[in-house]
């Protein structure tokens, strides 16, 4: 059985490449942050958020791929407030986001589903809670000098296997489930599904 992965993102690619699972990358074209306002409006639950954004990746690939396995993720920051963070557009949003995480807790949600003959066939949801140091000024600019626009693709505004670790005083959680996606329950379905040798 052959595996897609409905995703550009790079921390996905380097997880599965690093894990040794044969795929092929074919992003799914959406309009996440229409869509994820569309269920804000609708008071969906952020861990909702995330599974339905999933599920809206997988399907619409598979729908142009029937004959195989369709991975779709997606990853949420939700602020100690409720608040959801998107990818930031800019320098300053980045910013803004960072000053929000500053010395408070925040909760990532990943969520894989895989589809197949356009139709969800399995799906995991997991989340990290991660406790941001308080970040100074001087720190912030120095991050983001180094860090911007490479994070600009980023919910939360870091890569934790690089310096978007420094941003954290306490992490839990699954390291993959922070990278952007819950690798090993992915990693048990492919070989169920014999993508993989069990």
């Amino acid at each position: 059985m052959k595996l897609i992965l409905a995703s550009q993102s790079a921390s996905r690619r380097a997880m599965l490449d690093a894990a040794g699972v044969p795929f092929t990358a074919i992003p799914a074209a959406i309009d996440e942050l229409s869509f994820k306002q569309a269920m804000l409006a609708e008071d969906v639950a952020p861990r909702d958020i995330a599974d339905r954004l999933a599920e809206l990746k997988a399907v619409r690939v598979s729908g142009a791929q029937p004959e195989a396995l369709v991975l779709g993720s997606d990853s949420i920051v939700v602020l100690a407030d409720g608040t959801l963070l998107d990818k930031p557009e800019s320098r300053a949003q980045a910013h803004a986001h960072l000053i929000a995480m500053s010395g408070s807790a925040i909760t990532l949600i990943s969520a894989a589903v895989i589809a197949e003959a356009g139709r969800p066939v399995w799906r995991h949801v997991a989340t990290a809670p991660l406790h941001v140091r308080a970040l100074s000024h001087t720190f912030l600019e120095a991050y983001l000098d180094a860090e911007w626009p490479a994070i600009a693709g980023c919910v939360g505004c870091f890569r934790i296997e690089g310096l978007g670790v420094q941003l954290f005083e306490r992490i839990g959680g699954d390291h993959f489930t922070i990278l952007g996606m819950p690798l090993l329950p992915v990693l048990d379905y492919c070989r169920t599904r014999r993508v993989l040798a069990a």
